[in-house]
């Protein structure tokens, strides 16, 4: 992940580096110096595409969320998803993320406070519950179920549209790559304990969405309202990890790892040694393949 995101890096720096392009700070302008206008259409529209489909999923994710809290009103999914979209719809209309910061810092907060009492309830489950590790097979079996969890691991660091202007709006664009690194590597903790967390707590019974696994007490509701914060669309959609998988297996492999390695290869081609080469057609292949067999794999399990 960090490799793709210091190609596009140095792309960007190789645009700013030619005369008439220094205004070139997004992922189109890559696609439109690769490819043209249709580099830029196709670049633009998987953005967008991936965008819609993480809101699709995040309104699944809060529909099922509210509804496990409330069902005792009648509501269902739907109905929630239908409340919220609105909202939604209203809050995309603000275009400064300046405007936003507040609400950003105090959902941090409410991610972090989540996240502990999720971790919390799951410890508290293997520490006091009739833990076996024997009976935790996904960690012993086949592999058939990568392409769908690195579907999922792809939707998840999906925000690779967002590198280039994030390092252009820092004041020491030097520094970016060091700390991009380090965020990657916390964040990258972070899944990983949360997930074996929540694995070893509940085992093949765990859900896709982790608080619908927490018992109904004070703190397992509190998660659930924090963790909640896009219709008709997303009332269709079978579940979370499904959804997600199948976004991050198609439109977020390619825009991940196809897009970027291929615009690294034709913008510096001719000043990349062999080994440099080897390595942009190597994760250009793979990302199709994953692409291919990831979304074939998702859907076949619907």
């Amino acid at each position: 992940m960090f490799l793709i995101y210091v190609l596009q890096i140095q792309c960007r720096d190789k645009l700013e580096s030619e005369e008439g392009q220094e205004d070139s700070k997004t992922y189109g302008d890559l696609g439109f110096k690769c490819m043209g206008t249709k580099g830029r259409y196709l670049t633009e529209f998987l953005i967008f595409t991936a965008q819609c489909g993480g809101s699709v999923a995040y309104l699944v994710f809060i529909g099922r969320n509210l509804s496990s809290i409330f069902s005792s009103y009648g509501l269902t999914m739907v109905s929630f998803i239908l409340i919220l979209v609105p909202i939604e719809v209203a809050l995309s209309w603000i275009t400064s993320l300046s405007a936003l910061s507040p609400f950003s810092i105090f959902a941090d907060i409410c991610n972090i406070i989540a996240m502990c009492f999720v971790v919390k309830e799951n410890v508290e489950m293997v520490v006091g519950g009739d833990f076996s590790f024997s009976d935790r097979t996904a960690i012993a079996s086949t592999v058939g179920g990568l392409p769908f969890a690195g579907g999922v691991a792809v939707f998840c660091f999906e925000g690779f549209a967002m590198t280039l202007a994030l390092e252009g709006s820092m004041r020491e664009r030097e520094s970016f790559p060091k700390l991009l690194g380090k965020v990657l590597a916390g964040i990258t903790f972070v899944y990983v304990l949360f997930g074996f967390c929540g694995y070893m707590a509940y085992g093949d019974e765990t859900k896709d969405i982790i608080t619908l696994n927490l018992p109904n007490n004070w703190s397992a509701i509190a998660v659930q309202c924090y963790l909640n914060r896009l219709a008709g669309i997303a009332s269709l959609v079978p579940g979370f990890g499904t959804f997600a998988s199948l976004v991050g297996s198609t439109v977020c492999a390619l825009i991940s790892f196809v897009l970027p390695a291929s615009y690294h290869l034709t913008l510096l081609g001719p000043s990349l040694n062999l080994w440099n080469k080897s390595v942009d057609v190597f994760i250009v292949i793979c990302g199709l393949l994953f692409a291919v067999y990831g979304t074939y794999n998702t859907v076949a399990g619907l």
